[in-house]
């Protein structure tokens, strides 16, 4: 088993309060779950109107499946029309030996 957890920075430059932020937001995170099977969680940045950090668990059994996963994953946010992809943090979780 192979566990990659993203750290994502957004802007979303069009949300001009903290109910707008959270649509485009809550978009994003269905998405992700729907299209990848991802966990997704607002992880900072809750109280700024452009800003969002989402944090993002992805599982696969192949290493190689887990890092096509984290490369369509980016791409699909980039794809994004409504959210600017500021930074992406990966950190993987290995399996003891």
């Amino acid at each position: 088993m192979h566990v990659a957890a993203l750290r994502v920075d957004l802007l979303v430059p069009g949300a001009h309060s903290l109910k707008a932020k959270r649509s485009v937001v809550k978009s994003v995170k269905h998405e992700l779950n729907a299209t990848f099977g991802a966990a997704v969680a607002e992880v900072d940045h809750q109280d700024l109107w452009q800003r969002c950090a989402l944090g993002v668990s992805l599982v696969s059994p192949q290493a190689g499946h887990l890092d096509r996963k984290i490369h369509t994953v980016r791409r699909h946010l980039e794809g994004r029309h409504d959210i600017e992809v500021l930074d992406v943090g990966v950190s993987f979780l290995e399996k003891p030996a």
